[in-house]
């Protein structure tokens, strides 16, 4: 059993109401946390407060050794946080260890950009009434930092929000998933265990009413939010005057040109169709394949797919692993029945595993109609659909009749048609000859339409944690 307290400006706290980690494979009891409240948001804000003063006094290198010695710890005991990400989210061991080396780069990531935050001369005397007048502008912590982060990747997902805020200056506190809190406490204590003021630091499990004290709280500057985006609209309408991130997630396309190499993209789509069983916000649910060649790649997708190994998350041989809980299977099944009631086939797949019942077996369903869940929705499951079109066109209008715009993957070999797509698809990132689901920690990721504001990466989530200061000098005087 894993006991972990809250924090509240460095302090842990416990308290006598608590909120159980269920492991999602089992179903068992795992770890139990703390739950916080609107007044424990309270607190930690007049913390923040004295934080955000106290970060101001580090230089930038001073806070580029901090975070760096929060990567060093984190590599020491990459083993017990992978495990731990196992036990609250039911990933695989395999994809768990992944996470944590993610999160490493992440905060070293973030330790660099704290050395380098930019600022640049303004050519003041480009304006008639500018002359004799000199102008430069730098970079200072915006404030407070609210960070609220999903049950899919509690580690890495809350390296990229607390770590580029403490590189920015900026004191956060954190509301992690109340299913899977356990890691990012860890990854707090961490943090204070390296040195960064213990008032900049806080991290408090809870539900709506601590996110909705966070978001609204008057003294916090800016909130940093991955989720859905049912509660993103809600957020955004109550945040108030701050500055506001948003992830909220996509029912991503991979699309497949009739001169694609098909192997490849069958590979890469099953790899980015059933990672996480599904649960990631760039995970490949939308296939479209030109109808030429769509034959031969329905029959290597479904080839790639059945060599999956699907069941125990600990196991090393472990391909999939469970979704978070048995209501999420419960909708994944009402939406394939849906799908299938309106002309859908279901190709492989379609059920829970019985004797596991959090084990949804890797689906693939092809003509999914345009008007069912499972084609406009975010599935956040392990079920890919497939669909033909007859040409680019077709298939870059399919890519954007999406509320959503994260992210594209293309695969083709013809320049004029990645460049259709690179110009015309409604997405936060376009990415050529592979799957949407790829993600570099340092590139400016997020997306358009419904899937978001703003950009994570490091470097980017800075400028959003920090407002421009202009200076101008008349030397007329």
């Amino acid at each position: 059993m894993i006991k972990l307290p809250m924090i509240i400006g460095g302090q842990r706290v416990d308290k006598e109401e608590k909120i159980d980690v269920i492991y999602p494979y089992t179903q068992e009891k795992i770890g139990e946390v703390p739950k916080g409240s609107p007044e424990d948001v309270q607190k930690a804000v007049e913390k923040a407060k004295i934080g955000l003063q106290k970060l101001k006094k580090l230089s930038s290198y001073e806070k580029y050794k901090i975070l760096l010695k929060v990567a060093n710890l984190l590599e020491e005991r990459k083993e017990d946080f992978a495990r731990t990400i196992v036990y609250e989210v039911g990933k695989t061991i395999k994809e768990a260890r992944t996470e944590v080396e993610r999160a490493i780069n992440t905060i070293t990531l973030s330790a660099e950009e704290a050395k380098r935050i930019p600022g640049e001369y303004v050519h003041i005397d480009a304006s008639p009434n500018g002359k004799g007048k000199k102008g430069f502008y730098f970079r200072e912590p915006a404030g407070i930092v609210a960070a609220i982060t999903p049950f899919n990747f509690p580690l890495n997902l809350t390296a990229h929000k607390i770590a580029p805020s403490i590189a920015a200056g900026c004191p956060f506190i954190l509301k992690p998933s109340e299913r899977t809190p356990l890691s990012p406490t860890m990854l707090c204590e961490l943090f204070l265990e390296a040195g960064v003021p213990e008032e900049a630091v806080s991290i408090i499990p809870g539900f709506a009413d601590v996110g909705q004290a966070m978001t609204t709280h008057p003294d916090v500057r800016v909130v940093s939010f991955t989720g859905s985006l049912k509660v993103g609209e809600i957020i955004a309408k109550q945040a108030g005057l701050k500055k506001i991130v948003m992830e909220l997630g996509s029912n991503s396309a991979v699309v497949v040109d009739e001169d694609a190499n098909l192997e490849i993209a069958a590979k890469k789509a099953v790899a980015g169709g059933f990672a996480v069983a599904g649960q990631v916000c760039i995970s490949v649910q939308r296939i479209l394949v030109h109808e030429k060649v769509a034959d031969r790649f329905y029959k290597l997708l479904k080839q790639e797919v059945s060599k999956l190994k699907f069941g125990d998350p600990m196991d090393e041989e472990t391909d999939v692993g469970p979704v978070i809980t048995v209501d999420e299977v419960n909708r994944i099944q009402s939406w394939i029945q849906e799908a299938v009631e309106k002309g859908a086939k279901v190709e492989r797949g379609g059920i829970a595993c019985s004797e596991e019942k959090t084990v949804f077996q890797p689906t693939v369903v092809v003509d999914v109609p345009e008007e069912s869940k499972l084609f406009y929705e975010e599935a956040f499951a392990p079920v890919v659909t497939v669909k033909k079109f007859k040409n680019m066109d077709e298939a870059l209008a399919l890519v954007n009749k999406s509320n959503y715009g994260l992210q594209v993957g293309v695969f083709t070999n013809n320049i004029k048609n990645a460049w259709k797509f690179i110009e015309g698809a409604q997405v936060g990132g376009v990415i050529i000859n592979d799957i949407p689901t790829f993600r570099a920690d340092n590139m400016p990721y997020g997306g358009v339409k419904g899937s978001g504001i703003g950009r994570e990466g490091p470097r980017f989530a800075i400028e959003d944690y920090t407002e421009i200061k202009v200076i101008v000098f008349d030397l007329n005087a």
